[in-house]
């Protein structure tokens, strides 16, 4: 009788490599648009896997052009997070061929999204600060979107997993005076697409994107659920801690480059007076920068800002005499992409707006 050989025992390395791919396998993967929404998806993920970045750091999404890797990642996903086709146009093209059972989160039509109305002319009329709800969008987007920034809605968030609609984007890879061919297309009417600059959204989007992953991972809701808890208490602590910071800066007047920052002024009582760019794709007319020039001296404006995704020139040029120059970045360029990116843009932020307003 030939004897019983056992059979070798799996090196150390080797059985953790198998657990590893055992516990990985279903785990979805996930394509997001720009560096917020891929934090807040890597903060829902957490240890489980890592989300792709679509537009990469130091671009503007509006007018983005992709490479051919960043497409094909765009078609291996499972799911794609992105905000929705009012600041990415050229994204809704690929998002709506996407193979068999590839799901989509536009975050702009999640339930509980707090939406702007893009503001109209050079100079901004004062809003009501009181007022952080904004406009209901149900007519027009054929959701319904509460707006109302009550906390304990924003946390019902964490269960919410609806907007799977198909949206676009576009970047900005080229010179700013070559923008207005690139922006066709790119509405600014209705709804402000900028809306990742109000933590009270990001609260929601966490919730319906923990959500969504749970339905295609079950395995895992548990973690996922877990993750987008801790991310929104985060949230919650540092959007106390903001309003702290930035109220003494009530009434202070300051210019933007463009009309991107009015989630981020309702939520911490801060008021643009107007903006240089109608949009972040075309030139400001002559015109319209004398109007400006006109309410930096006479609304008292100590400051304007520029963008790092744009050339300053324009602002340095033309407003330096007048103002302070400062400088926002709304997607985080200098900041490493991952899950802690998100409160780093707030931070930033608010940091930007402290040092130029208190000059």
């Amino acid at each position: 009788m030939r004897p019983v050989i056992p059979p070798a025992p799996l090196s150390i390395g080797l059985m953790a490599a198998l657990l590893s791919s055992a516990a990985f396998a279903e785990v979805p993967q996930v394509a997001t648009d720009i560096a917020p929404v891929h934090a807040l998806v890597a903060q829902v993920m957490g240890d489980l896997g890592e989300p792709a970045l679509i537009v990469r750091p130091g671009a503007s999404p509006h007018g983005y052009a992709m490479r051919p890797s960043e497409a094909a990642t765009l078609n291996g996903a499972d799911l794609v997070v992105w905000i929705g086709e009012g600041l990415t146009p050229w994204l809704e093209g690929p998002v709506e061929t996407l193979g068999d059972g590839a799901a989509v989160l536009e975050l702009m039509s999640v339930e509980g999204t707090i939406l702007h109305d893009y503001r109209e002319g050079a100079t901004f009329a004062a809003h009501d600060h009181g007022d952080h709800e904004g406009h209901d969008h149900e007519a027009a987007e054929g959701h319904d979107h509460d707006h109302d920034h009550d906390h304990e809605k924003a946390e019902a968030g964490k269960a919410e997993a609806q907007g799977h609609d198909h949206n676009h984007d576009h970047d900005h890879d080229h010179a700013e005076d070559s923008h207005a061919g690139d922006h066709a297309g790119h509405d600014h009417s209705g709804a402000d697409a900028h809306a990742w600059l109000d933590p009270a959204n990001g609260r929601v989007w966490l919730g319906a994107i923990a959500a969504e992953l749970a339905r295609l991972d079950p395995e895992n809701a548990a973690t996922y659920a877990a993750n987008a808890a801790a991310g929104q208490d985060g949230l919650t602590a540092l959007e106390a801690e903001l309003q702290a910071e930035l109220a003494p800066l009530a009434g202070r007047g300051f210019v933007v480059f463009h009309d991107a920052y009015q989630y981020f002024e309702r939520r911490f009582g801060l008021q643009a007076a107007g903006a240089i760019s109608f949009s972040d794709a075309s030139t400001p007319s002559a015109g319209r920068i004398a109007e400006l020039r006109d309410a930096v001296e006479t609304l008292g404006a100590r400051c304007v800002f520029a963008e790092p995704q744009f050339s300053r020139g324009l602002v340095d040029s033309v407003f330096a005499d007048r103002a302070t120059v400062g400088l926002l970045d709304p997607l985080g360029q200098d900041l490493t992409p991952g899950a802690d990116l998100y409160p780093q843009v707030l931070r930033g932020m608010a940091a930007a707006f402290k040092t130029c307003l208190d000059s």
